[in-house]
């Protein structure tokens, strides 16, 4: 019996080092910003009353590691890059140090597919915050605009400012994390470059349909200005609190468009909590703005940067 578990101790030794190093180990150890974390203390946090989220990428649990809060995200096996590529890619993604996007901890890579740790938001998503049936939470139009700023600032800091232009491939609401004080963090930027594009149950991984872009998927390639058409879509989803759904040939796009281009007010589209008269100049001058996102020719989308700028000149036009 003891001889048995030696045996089997020792094959998953074996094991545990064979991925370690396909995942990219060796790379990563040279890379001081990313904490690699051992299975063995991951694993009290992988059970089911800890899980918060499930997608196409894999699952999502909470939990505690030391005394912090941080959410692990266990992918579906085989649908990640492999060594070198992924262990660059996660290094690309920690050193993406800023207050309005989601801190990649670390990783641990002794498993099959390599789990990543980041810090936990308390708030949960925007989308849920909006969405959610059961739970409505009041947002009152300041509050709004704070959100679309700042998730604008995160996405332009992406990519103009940070070390390598990163293009984040799946802006919606479910992406923006909200703290307690309902500061926005952008997360799951990259993703899409980690994924194993030639496995067959990622291909929809690359972006949800309800804000793709439709020249990225004309054309299937991705640049900022495909996040800046999504980031379009999500403003139209703050200001009417609907839900953007493709399959219902993207009626809150249409209608917003439609309302543009009839030179007409799309005050019945906004949401009944925030429009009031005194507000109606500032919720029009944000659906213009996601109309410019929106445009069809690309050139016509202003950068990610020119969408932060405006609407912080927005929020200052506000206060005054």
């Amino acid at each position: 019996m003891t001889v048995l578990f030696v045996v089997i101790l020792r094959k998953e030794k074996i094991k545990t080092k064979e991925f370690y190093k396909k995942n990219g180990g060796p790379t990563l150890e040279k890379a001081s910003v990313i904490k690699l974390f051992k299975k063995e203390e991951l694993m009290p946090i992988l059970k089911s009353s800890n899980l918060i989220g499930k997608g196409c990428f894999g699952e999502v649990y909470k939990g505690l590691l030391g005394n912090k809060k941080v959410a692990i995200k266990k992918p579906i096996n085989g649908s990640v890059l492999e060594s070198d590529q992924f262990a660059n890619e996660v290094i690309i993604q920690s050193q993406v140090i800023h207050k309005n996007i989601v801190r990649l901890i670390g990783c641990c890579l002794e498993v099959d597919a390599p789990m990543l740790v980041y810090e936990f938001i308390s708030q949960g998503s925007l989308h849920d915050i909006l969405h959610n049936e059961n739970n409505k939470v009041p947002l009152n139009l300041d509050t709004r605009l704070n959100i679309v700023a700042q998730s604008a600032d995160g996405l332009a800091y992406m990519h103009s400012k940070a070390n390598i232009k990163i293009l984040h491939g799946d802006v919606k609401p479910a992406n923006i994390l909200l703290d307690d004080n309902f500061v926005p963090k952008i997360s799951d930027f990259g993703i899409s470059r980690l994924i194993a594009r030639d496995k067959e149950h990622t291909a929809s991984i690359i972006g949800d349909m309800n804000y793709m872009d439709p020249v990225y998927l004309q054309e299937g390639l991705l640049t900022e200005k495909s996040d800046v058409y999504s980031f379009g879509v999500v403003i139209l989803e703050l200001i009417s609190r609907r839900r953007a759904l493709h399959s219902h040939n993207n009626k809150l796009v249409k209608n917003f468009l439609e309302a543009h281009k009839k030179q007409k007010k799309a005050t019945e589209l906004f949401d009944n909590e925030i429009a009031i008269p005194e507000d109606l100049e500032l919720l029009d001058s944000l659906a213009a703005l996601a109309v410019e996102c929106l445009s069809l020719d690309v050139d016509q989308r202003p950068t990610m940067m020119e969408v932060a700028e405006r609407l912080i000149i927005l929020g200052r036009s506000r206060k005054v």
